[in-house]
């Protein structure tokens, strides 16, 4: 049984964090234990919202008590993603090294959310230079969207060599492997969008049809879709495939559905089995 600790946001309305990699992951057939750095009435994005920013010390108490349960050997990768201040983010790289310390071979998945194309840089200030200095070096996959790419590695990437210097870059601050999200670039087919994905072995691209709308929590569906597939098949090119065919299949059941947030429930049959197939072609 693949088993990840996932330490994300969390949102009682919608799906964002670990409220999108939870039952998406569940429904792939991985035991996931949540660990909640925020508990929100809804996400951000909306003209308000209510809830807890939990303590640092808080979050520490929970990882803490489920070491004591003696179980972290089992735990075969961290998963991260929005991290609201330096303290919550030193939380998850002390995390990272305990699960290490009791299973030498768990892997850490960071998704450094930092901004996004037209909303910019969402994050608090120190955010981006804690990111780029402790965190990602510290993960052995990422999985930055293209503004969060570019803001990580201070290059531009508008044409697709660009991209692969970029994520070449990334890889260079630590991480193996380098999934680029949400990727337009100038030798790109109109109407499409692509994931970019590198390694020490080589680099693939897939692309997907551009759905007409923007999708808060996208990102942290495809983070965990990623490492899941990774984890269990060790092929970066058959995960970015499955990963993008789980991820359009969810998003374009949301877009049907006229609903704002990730129809998770009504496409769980897309997590589990999708219904369409992408091919990643190899660009090196």
């Amino acid at each position: 049984m693949t088993t990840i600790l996932s330490i994300q946001s969390s949102v009682a309305y919608g799906h964002v964090g670990n409220s999108a990699a939870t039952f998406p992951l569940m429904r792939m057939g991985v035991e996931v234990w949540p660990v909640l750095t925020v508990h929100f009435s809804n996400h951000t994005g909306y003209p308000g919202w209510r809830g807890p920013l939990l303590r640092a010390e808080d979050v520490a108490e929970v990882i803490r008590g489920i070491d004591e349960r003696g179980v972290l050997d089992r735990c075969d990768a961290v998963l991260s993603g929005y991290q609201g201040g330096a303290d919550v983010g030193a939380v998850i790289l002390d995390a990272v090294d305990l699960v290490r310390s009791r299973n030498p071979a768990a892997l850490y998945c960071c998704d450094p959310v930092l901004g996004d194309v037209g909303r910019g840089v969402y994050v608090r200030d120190g955010i981006p230079e804690l990111m780029r200095d402790r965190v990602v070096p510290a993960a052995q996959l990422i999985t930055p969207n293209q503004f969060e790419l570019e803001l990580l590695t201070g290059l531009g990437t508008s044409t697709l060599p660009e991209v692969l210097a970029a994520a070449a870059a990334a890889r260079a601050l630590g991480p193996d492997i380098v999934l680029v999200t949400s990727v337009v670039h100038t030798e790109a087919a109109p109407g499409t969008i692509a994931m970019v994905a590198v390694s020490g072995e080589g680099a693939w691209q897939v692309t997907t049809p551009l759905l007409p709308r923007t999708f808060t929590g996208a990102g942290d569906l495809t983070a965990a879709t990623f490492l899941a597939s990774y984890l269990r098949t060790r092929d970066v090119a058959a995960s970015v495939a499955r990963t993008a065919a789980v991820v359009h299949g969810v998003l374009d059941v949301t877009v049907r559905s006229g609903q704002a947030e990730l129809q998770l429930v009504a496409g769980q049959d897309e997590i589990a089995a999708p219904s369409r197939t992408f091919e990643a072609t190899r660009l090196r």
